[in-house]
């Protein structure tokens, strides 16, 4: 690997680790904190010094301003250190615009409108910043000095301006200090803030790349901790998921491989006869494969509506259920030789009318087929509870939690026609409506099955 693209991974590497990115977010926090900080502080310390500058030089102005003699010393040459002022220039200001200073060897100040105002009587007093020749600085005020003249003060800022600027170098090694210091402080909380993370992310990449759905460990009880707890319930509701898969397939496979061999069994019968076959078996093996057909048909049907293990779909409807249950009864009662004595009241459901309807078709379809002929299946649709009670021989009470399993067929059904998976479809279509599907023991002694969807009953 070249210099240049390990420079590109790092970088990437870089972009894309959070625990980077909350470092460099924790040092720019830090740095523009100690930035306004070191600024506020700055400017602080030096409106502060100018402040007390400006006051010391307008108080000695005024009380050397009361002095009468200081003007004829000024006049004189009197060096400024006998006037017990060594570090501060003295100049008199007349209003005609002549200038009197006290000594040949001050600076050469361009003294301006400002000082020429307090001469004039214009203004009170004035302080500002001048730049003699020479480059330094000084700070200048004036005060009036008796009629047509003012008093100026004269003191250079080379001090005070060494102070700003050590003030300044302090602050700008602790600042850059402090930044590091908040850099690898950020980077070592976000890399142990975000170890819980990255050990989830590990799970996660192992679960995805073995396949092996089982739940993760889970520490502690906080954002991380919900979210493996919630990653957990994920998996578990993935692996039942693929688990129903697996028993669906199974399943189906071994339900199909019954008609399939003996519908293959009999197509070879009517190969290998021939002409030779008398018309009467060649008829019954003909109604035989047409019924094995017709067996294979219903049970695709039914895999194919049980794979639809999805939420309602979009083409939902407001429909009365005893409507429903009058079409359900009116379609079994044309294929069926029971009776049916059906009592329904009105039940405004909100869902699938045509999945609510095969639902209600299989319940009555399995009561039919288990009731005897001429026997009565009597149904009630009550608050929306609808109830199909058969003359059977009932269902045992160890096979009642399990009638509404796919593929479930109790001992006494295996010679019966069907697929076992009528009662699989009617609590799909149910449960996907939120409701609830039960099996119980008829007054009678047969077989009672129950269904109920939520809803409510129409206003009178």
């Amino acid at each position: 690997m070249t210099a240049r693209q390990w420079v590109v991974n790092q970088t990437l590497h870089y972009r894309r680790s959070l625990a980077s990115r909350v470092a460099l977010l924790t040092t720019m926090a830090v740095g523009v904190a100690i930035a306004f900080m070191a600024a506020g502080a700055f400017l602080t310390v030096r409106m502060q010094l100018q402040s007390n500058l400006d006051e010391s030089l307008l108080d000695r102005a005024t009380k050397a301003a009361s002095y009468s003699a200081l003007a004829e010393m000024t006049d004189r040459a009197v060096p400024p250190w006998m006037l017990g002022a060594a570090d501060v220039r003295i100049a008199f200001l007349r209003s005609d615009g002549r200038v009197i200073t006290a000594g040949s060897d001050g600076p050469r100040v361009a003294l301006g409108a400002p000082e020429m105002a307090v001469a004039d009587g214009a203004a009170a007093e004035s302080v500002r910043t001048i730049r003699a020749q020479g480059g330094i600085d000084y700070r200048v005020a004036a005060v009036p000095a008796g009629a047509g003249q003012a008093l100026v003060l004269l003191q250079p800022l080379t001090g005070t301006q060494q102070i700003l600027r050590g003030v300044g170098t302090v602050m700008s090694i602790f600042g850059g200090t402090g930044v590091l210091v908040a850099a690898l402080a950020g980077w070592l909380v976000a890399r142990n803030g975000l170890r819980p993370v990255r050990r989830f992310t590990g799970a996660v990449e192992t679960i995805a790349r073995t396949q092996d759905l089982r739940p993760m460990r889970v520490e502690g009880d906080d954002e991380i901790a919900r979210l493996a707890i919630a990653f957990n319930e994920m998996v578990q509701a993935l692996s039942a998921s693929r688990d129903r898969e697996r028993r669906l397939v199974a399943d189906a496979g071994h339900e199909l491989r019954t008609p399939l061999t003996s519908l293959r069994t009999n197509l070879d019968l009517l190969s290998q006869a021939g002409d030779g076959l008398p018309a009467e078996a060649r008829a019954e093996l003909l109604d035989d494969v047409r019924a094995q057909i017709e067996e294979l048909s219903t049970l695709v049907g039914d895999l194919v509506e049980l794979a639809r293990d999805e939420p309602l779909s979009h083409v939902i409807s407001e429909f009365d259920l005893a409507e429903v249950v009058d079409r359900a009864v009116a379609r079994v009662r044309r294929r069926s030789s029971a009776r049916f004595d059906v009592r329904t009241e009105p039940w405004r459901v909100r869902g699938e009318a045509g999945a609510l309807e095969r639902a209600v078709t299989n319940l009555l379809d399995n009561a039919a087929k288990w009731s005897p002929p001429e026997g009565t299946v009597t149904v009630r649709l009550e608050s929306g509870v609808l109830t199909v009670d058969d003359q059977g021989p009932g269902i045992a009470e160890e096979d009642r939690p399990h009638v509404f399993d796919r593929f479930y067929r109790s001992d006494d059904a295996r010679a019966l026609p069907g697929s076992g998976l009528g009662l699989s479809i009617v609590r799909q279509a149910v449960e996907r409506h939120s409701g609830q599907v039960r099996a119980d023991e008829a007054p009678g002694g047969g077989a009672r099955l129950l269904m109920w969807v939520p809803g409510q009953a129409p206003e009178a």
